[in-house]
């Protein structure tokens, strides 16, 4: 059996916080949906409010802000892990603008007008640059693929 050695900084150890964090704000925007629930009177297992019912917008905007979270999981994680590999610090700052980020759309798409979760956008830019770290560290990921065999 072969082995990567990788040797850990300690800035790796806010890796996991970053992750811990993304956790805390999901969870955050997930309990934003029960109380627009029983604000709204919108029952389950109705994910989205009827457009003819009363409060439709202002639910629905609440339910869009953590659905739009939930869809982004996955690229934030996907980036986040290979970046911070690479350059953990750069990586963890970035990591906790998007999570920033996520916050803002989720305050602002929650005050019933969707124009406003625009301005947690900036969250986007945080984003690439975990894009380009994971580009970035590419060779450095292929030279341990290499050199492991």
């Amino acid at each position: 059996m072969v082995g990567i050695q990788l040797e850990l900084q300690p800035a790796h150890g806010f890796v996991p916080l970053v992750v811990v964090l993304l956790h805390v704000v999901n969870t955050w925007a997930g309990h934003q949906i029960g109380v627009a629930r029983k604000k709204y009177g919108v029952d389950y297992p109705q994910m989205y409010a009827e457009k003819s019912e009363k409060n439709a917008k202002a639910f629905n905007c609440v339910q869009r802000g953590h659905q739009n979270i939930v869809e982004n999981i996955p690229s934030f994680v996907g980036l986040f892990f290979p970046s911070a590999l690479y350059r953990p610090q750069v990586a963890t700052a970035a990591g906790l603008v998007r999570i920033l980020g996520f916050v803002v759309y989720m305050r602002g798409y929650s005050s019933g007008d969707p124009q406003k979760r625009m301005q947690g956008a900036f969250g986007h830019f945080a984003l690439l640059v975990n894009v380009g770290l994971s580009v970035e560290a590419d060779p450095v990921v292929e030279v341990i693929r290499v050199s492991a065999t």
